[in-house]
Formats: structure tokens, sequence, C-alpha cells
């Protein structure tokens, strides 16, 4: 059992938990929620013993192995999959060792050990993990220098699952994902065999894998049973109880106050009037929880309304290099009140479409109109680098009204949600959530007819992520998003895009059906066909992963050859049943789980072999 008992944690003379007790038992999956900058991260530091608490202690079970996502991603020339596999250090070192060791009774311990972590079935865990989070087999072959900096920390993720610590802690792990790959990780997550807990703020994660909520308000820790949705109800619950105990016991007070000020004078009446002073003393005031209003986020509202369809795209073809287009022969259309989301697997081409339709990229061929006077504005998290680290809110939104009186300038800095000295903070100093703010308001500033959101809700907690949804739906514009927040597609969008297969399609049905259909794939070790390149290229990726697979089956035969070998000569020791039975035993086992594992690799042998000839014909 995780056990918090009565910790307090300060950080730069700021308090951020206040004698806070909590008890989380084994095998509980609990996300943590609270506003941004309440200290989540911080109490992570502390369980992990990074950060000292300044009263109380936390007790985890000694045994107990814990795994986070490292901070750094994984870079150097290993392959995706020897990465993953190494995350299980104690798996590595037993492998390592059995190359070795010549003791028999060393040998036994190894091979027993492995049989007992189900060592064998390791690279098929591992690459059903990363064939989850949106890598192909001939991807996972791959060294992890090649990619870049989002996909390396989709690694470093699916490291630590393979690692299957006995408490896990992920903070805000989606983050890093697209749609897809957040999708398997809830349905991952809610079958997790161990104890873990999830900082996130997306909705949906909270109410499909967790069975718990710990919720982390004005330093107090709280937890809750159920899901994130029974969370709200429960707390709802909580505060209109404890408004109306703290206003019963302000009456009481009040009636207690005017007898004392009525009768302390009077003699015959001091006694009675002395004990309600001392009742007084003795009630502890019950403050009412105040619910911390989050600040509304809003759009401009256009000033005409354009003729329909205010982008039309026929025949294009586009991307960075002609030789090697993304999207091949895209036909749509958008009209004023379209609410479109873009689904599908990171590199399919999301991000060349909205770039297209935002007129940063010009087609190689085809035909794309636009309505006259058709102005976009376009958010993507990676603009965030485009801001000037030392100006303020305020520094930036006087650059777009140079000629602009001081009040007017401060209520649009005041509007985008800096009010006061908010304004003149330092963006370095701004959090991420503040940081998406200003980018949201710099994105929309001159009322624009539609509105691209590449990745929004990133830093955004909960009630900002609400307050986001209510601004798209309020805002008459045309409105694309990316996203892999699966509550903010649903409150928003009346249209499905999928972009994949090098070009755009309507998807017929809703996000439940494409849940169903992403976790169906994900579960298989290749990318559905959607992801696959032209047939000539598919061929040759194909072929290369049908040698990887022989190459990667031949090496694990002869690596469990040689275990083998060495087993057979520890049981050939004269007499050693009669001298150590136990031990002789133990052999006997390690032996037939090193058959069957064999057996497999012999049987992943031929199955490449036959794909190999397939594709060779």
């Amino acid at each position: 059992m995780l056990s918090i008992n009565d910790i307090s944690v300060r950080i730069a003379g700021r308090l951020l938990i206040d004698q806070s007790t909590v008890q989380i038992v084994p095998g509980a999956r609990v996300g943590f929620v609270g506003r941004n900058g309440v200290g989540k991260s911080t109490l992570f530091h502390a369980i992990r013993g990074e950060l000292p608490t300044e009263m109380g202690s936390i007790s985890i079970p000694p045994r107990w192995r814990i795994g986070s996502l490292a901070q750094e991603a994984p870079d150097g020339p290993e392959s995706l999959i020897n990465v993953v596999l190494k995350a299980d250090l104690e798996r590595d070192a037993l492998l390592r060792e059995a190359e070795t060791a010549h003791d028999p009774h060393r040998i036994a311990d190894i091979q027993t050990r492995l049989v007992d972590i189900d060592a064998h079935s390791a690279p098929a865990r591992a690459a059903a993990i990363l064939s989850g989070l949106g890598f192909s087999t001939a991807d996972q072959a791959r060294s992890c220098q090649e990619f870049s900096g989002g996909w390396r920390m989709r690694v470093a993720l699916a490291a630590t699952l393979f690692a299957a610590p006995d408490l896990l802690l992920l903070d805000e792990p989606t983050n890093y994902l697209d749609l897809e790959g957040t999708l398997w990780l809830e349905d991952h997550l809610a079958n997790y065999p161990r104890t873990v807990i999830v900082i996130s703020h997306d909705r949906d994660l909270l109410d499909t894998s967790v069975d718990q909520i710990l919720h982390l308000d004005r330093g107090k820790l709280t937890l809750y049973k159920g899901t994130y949705s029974s969370f709200e109800e429960q707390r709802a619950t909580r505060e209109m109880l404890d408004a109306k105990h703290a206003k019963r016991q302000q009456e009481e007070r009040k009636r207690l106050q005017d007898f004392v000020d009525r009768f302390k004078a009077k003699a015959s009446k001091a006694r009675q009037a002395q004990s309600r002073v001392k009742m007084l003393e003795k009630m502890k005031p019950v403050t009412a929880l105040v619910t911390q209003d989050v600040r509304e986020i809003t759009f401009p509202t256009p000033e005409k309304t354009l003729s329909p369809p205010i982008i039309a795209v026929d025949g294009v073809t586009v991307g960075y290099d002609v030789a090697k287009p993304v999207l091949k022969n895209v036909t749509l259309r958008l009209d004023n009140d379209d609410r479109i989301a873009l689904l599908g697997s990171n590199g399919n081409g999301k991000s060349t479409l909205v770039k297209l339709l935002a007129g940063k990229l010009a087609p190689f061929s085809g035909k794309i109109v636009r309505a006259d006077k058709l102005s976009v504005g376009y958010f993507a998290q990676h603009q965030t680098d485009e801001l000037d680290l030392d100006g303020s809110p305020y520094d930036h939104v006087r650059r777009l009204m140079p000629e602009a009186p001081e009040t007017k300038v401060r209520a649009r800095v005041g509007a985008i949600g800096f009010s006061g000295k908010a304004g003149d903070t330092t963006v370095k100093s701004l959090s991420g959530g503040e940081k998406a703010r200003l980018l949201l308001g710099l994105a929309t500033f001159f009322a624009p007819n539609m509105i691209i959101l590449d990745e929004p809700t990133n830093h955004l907690d909960i009630d900002s992520r609400a307050a986001l949804a209510e601004a798209i739906n309020e805002f008459p514009g045309a409105v694309i998003m990316v996203s892999h927040d699966r509550y903010l597609i649903e409150a928003c969008a009346d249209q499905l895009w999928v972009v994949a297969d090098r070009t755009v399609t309507p998807y017929d049905g809703d996000l439940d059906d494409y849940r169903r259909t992403v976790l169906s794939t994900r579960g298989a070790r290749e990318r559905t066909d959607s992801d696959r390149a032209k047939p000539v290229r598919v061929k040759t990726e194909k072929r290369n992963s049908s040698k990887q697979k022989i190459a990667d089956a031949e090496a694990e035969i002869a690596r469990i050859t040689a275990i083998i070998a060495k087993i057979d000569a520890a049981l050939a020791l004269p007499d050693l049943f009669q001298r150590d039975p136990k031990q002789a035993a133990q052999l006997a086992k390690a032996r037939s789980a090193a058959a069957a594992a064999l057996q497999r690799a012999e049987d992943d042998w031929l199955d490449a072999s036959s794909s190999d000839d397939e594709i060779a014909v």
C-alpha cells in the first residue's frame, strides 16, 4: 500500500501540500487531478524520494518498483525494440548473465527466474506496446536517433509501460500522443495489473481508465472512489453540504455572539454569557468550498459572413517534396459553420492538410479556391517557440495595436485572460496553460472567419478545456481541429475526416466506432493499410520487415540453443538427481521452458520465411 501520512511539502516558500493523508491500495488505478500549478507533479517527486517533505511521511512497500516517464527522450543507435526490452532491468541482467554462467546451480536459478517473469514472451509484449503507440514493425527495428523528440518520448513511454512497475506514475502521458495513441493508452491503463497514478486533464481517460480520483485542492488531498464523472458529482454534493453546514454554523455563531453582546454586562447573566464565549472559542470554523471559477475563453466574432463555400479544394496534391507528396488528389469543401475534427495517426498528413487550408503551404497540383476576404486563425503548440520570452502578454498585444490608446490595449489583454498585473508578466514566467491561452488570443486576434486548432488542449487543465469547448461552440465561423482530447471532439465536432492513405475522407461513424477500429488494428504488430505508402514502397518495406524478422528469429534460436546446451551439460553431471533432487528439478523445469521458447522462435522463423517467400514472388 502507498501510504501518505500527514505530509506537508513546500517549494520556494510556497506551501503546496498541507498536512494531507491518503492511502492507495495495491492494484488501484488512480487519476490525479487539480488545477495547474497546485502541486501534482511535486507530489510525484516526493513519492519518488526526490523531494523531502516538510513534515509527515510517505511509505511504500520495500519490494515495490516505482516507474515513471523519463524526463529526457531516449537517443542513440539502438533499435526501438531493444530500448524498450532493456527497460526490464532484471530480465536484461539475467540474459546477460546467462551468456557467461557455468555453475549449474546458478544456471538453474537464472532459467527458473526467467520462466517466472515470462522473459521469453518479452519481445512480443514490447512489440505490442510499440505498435499500440503507433510504431510499425519496420519502425521498431530503426534506431532511436532517427526519430524526432516527440516520437522518442513515445518510446520512453513504451519502455515505462513494458517495465510494468509495481507503482506506475504518469504525468500527462497523452501530451506526446495523437488520438489513436491516446485511445490505445486508455485501454492499456484500464487493464494495468498493478498500481497506477496518472496526472491527466483528459476527461475520457479519467472516465475510461481509472477507478479512483485523487484531488489536490488548496493543499489538501482527497481520494474519491469512481471515475472522473463520479468525482464531479461527489464533489458537487460535498460542496453543497459544506456550504449548508457553513451557513448553519455562521447563524449559530451569530446567535451566540448576540447573546454575549446583550448580556455580558448583566451580573445575573454573566455566567451564561461566559459559557457562550467558551462555546464560540471551541467552535471550529467551517469554510464552504469556493469553486475557483476558470477564466473564460472567447473568440471574437467575424465582421462579415462569407458566401459558401469558404474553401473549395479540387484534386489537390500537396507536400514538401514534389517527388514524395504527402496528400494526393484531395477534394473537399468547407462552409461557414463547419465543425470538423481530423482523425488519423501522426505522420499521415493532418498537419500538412491544415497548413494547406491555412494558406501556409501551396499545392503541387489541383485547384484551391478561397472566399474573398477569408481570414484564418491558426493555432499550433509549436508556436510557443515563436513567443518573445522576455515580452509580456501586453507587449505581444501592443505590437498588434501600435496606434491604439493604452486603455484599449489593456482591455484586449484582459479579454484574452491577462487582467491587471498578469498582463505584464514575462512569457518565460507563464505556465504552459497560460502560454496556450496567450497563443489562442493572438491567433484569433483579428476575428478570423475560420479557426484551425492543432492540439490546443496540451497544458490546459480540465476546466480550461471545458472553457475552450464552450468558446468553439459559441464561435459563429468554421473550426477545424486536430486533437487527442476525445471530450473536445465529441463536444464540438459535427464532422469527422480521416487523413490516411494520402487522402482525406469523411468518416461514417462516431468516435466510439473509431475507437473500436483503432484498438483492433493497434492490437496487431503492423500498421493498417491506411498507414502505408504506395505499392512498390510497401513491398520493399514488407520485404525489409520480413528479413528483419528472420534475422531476429535466427538470433533468438541461437541464443536459446546455447542456453539449452548449458542446461543439458548441468543435467549430465554424475549423481545430480541423487545429490540435489531440488536443483535437478529446477534445471528440468528450466529446460522445459527453454524448449518451449525454442519452439516458438522456430515457428516465428518459419512464419517469417514463408512471408518473405510470398513477398518475393
